[in-house]
């Protein structure tokens, strides 16, 4: 697994705000899928890294059934919950000091990014309010690694070509779509576009037309409808 801490620009603490608003000890936000490589953003200490590193390694672990589901996992006690979906993690994470976890996705519309781990060193379930408050750092969250992979590497071939894409008719009215299912700005509808094509290995051009087609959809509850879910080829 790649760790990349020089991806978030401009020394971005992206794990600090989970634990300044919620009661965990350690945060770590992991980046991974589609044609993106794994990635660890940040740790906010080495059990935070350990915790993510021994879920990449094992291959399974609540990461998995967060990023399967798009659904928040929350384990407030590692130890005495029976976890039948990752019983070499379970064994593992028994023998460091984390007593609660709580997984978090990180998606955007249809675009599944990744994941925010947290962990406390002490057994004790998220209220009501802090997971709307985890909820909420991990939309932030996703934006920003949205808009930084998208900075990094265009979906398209050649960027050289974009501004003759951007001009196509098609992505037009795709983009239109999107904003209407989406509640999105213009430019952020546009950003959703691409960041789909990016992590399905697809042209600008081939996700808009699914777009259109109806076999791709961003609505606002972050749900892909129509026959044609991802991936679409």
């Amino acid at each position: 697994m790649d760790v990349a801490p020089g991806l978030v620009a401009g020394g971005e603490d992206l794990c600090g705000p989970y634990l300044q608003k919620l009661p965990v000890t350690g945060a770590a936000v992991s980046l991974f899928g589609g044609a993106t490589a794994e990635t660890l953003v940040c740790a906010s200490d080495a059990l935070a890294a350990q915790l993510d590193e021994l879920q990449f390694s094992l291959g399974e672990g609540p990461r998995w059934r967060a990023v399967r589901t798009r659904l928040p996992v929350l384990i407030p006690d590692v130890r005495a919950a029976v976890h039948a979906d990752w019983p070499m993690f379970h064994e593992a994470v028994a023998r460091t000091r984390a007593a609660a976890m709580f997984v978090f996705p990180l998606t955007v519309g249809a675009v599944d990014l990744g994941v925010v781990e947290l962990y406390h060193s002490e057994p004790g379930a998220l209220s009501r309010s802090e997971q709307a408050t985890a909820a909420v750092l991990a939309g932030q969250t996703s934006w920003y690694l949205l808009r930084t992979i998208l900075t990094i590497s265009s979906p398209d071939t050649d960027p050289a070509l974009e501004p003759a894409l951007m001009s196509r008719r098609e992505i037009h009215q795709a983009t239109g779509m999107v904003l209407a299912q989406s509640g999105a700005t213009a430019a952020d509808s546009l950003l959703l576009l691409r960041a789909y094509a990016f992590a399905h290995d697809l042209t600008l051009r081939q996700t808009a037309d699914a777009v259109l087609e109806g076999r791709l959809s961003f609505r606002s509850d972050g749900g892909v409808s129509g026959p044609g879910s991802p991936p679409l080829t």
